[in-house]
């Protein structure tokens, strides 16, 4: 995976490439594709590419409940429910595996 800034900079470049080899099949039904939307194959590819991409970032980013879900939820975080034996176990686990501090990064001791 790239870092951070090799990201950027790849954003940031205006000639940034994307390579690949896809049966010829679908390259001509690409082609008569991008024909008919009167765009070229690179441009009608990059547009389906995007249009693909939004939609998985938006599926994988965006969480839709129902109406009553979410005036349960709203619910529960305005007025939280009593913590249960279980979860105060829990949640010490935690504040001894993380020293109390929520950024700090650790490992969870394997569980027998």
């Amino acid at each position: 995976m790239k870092s951070t800034s090799a990201r950027k900079r790849t954003a940031d470049s205006s000639g940034a490439r994307l390579n690949t080899r896809l049966p010829v099949r679908a390259h001509l039904r690409i082609e008569e594709a991008a024909e008919l939307s009167g765009a070229t194959i690179n441009q009608f590819v990059v547009q389906a590419a995007l249009e693909k991409a939004e939609r998985v970032i938006e599926r994988e980013r965006v969480t839709l409940l129902s109406a009553r879900d979410a005036r349960r939820l709203l619910q529960l975080l305005d007025a939280p429910p009593a913590l249960n034996a279980k979860l105060k176990r829990g949640l010490e686990q935690y504040r001894k595996a993380s020293d109390g501090n929520p950024d700090r990064a650790f490992e969870w001791p394997p569980q027998s």
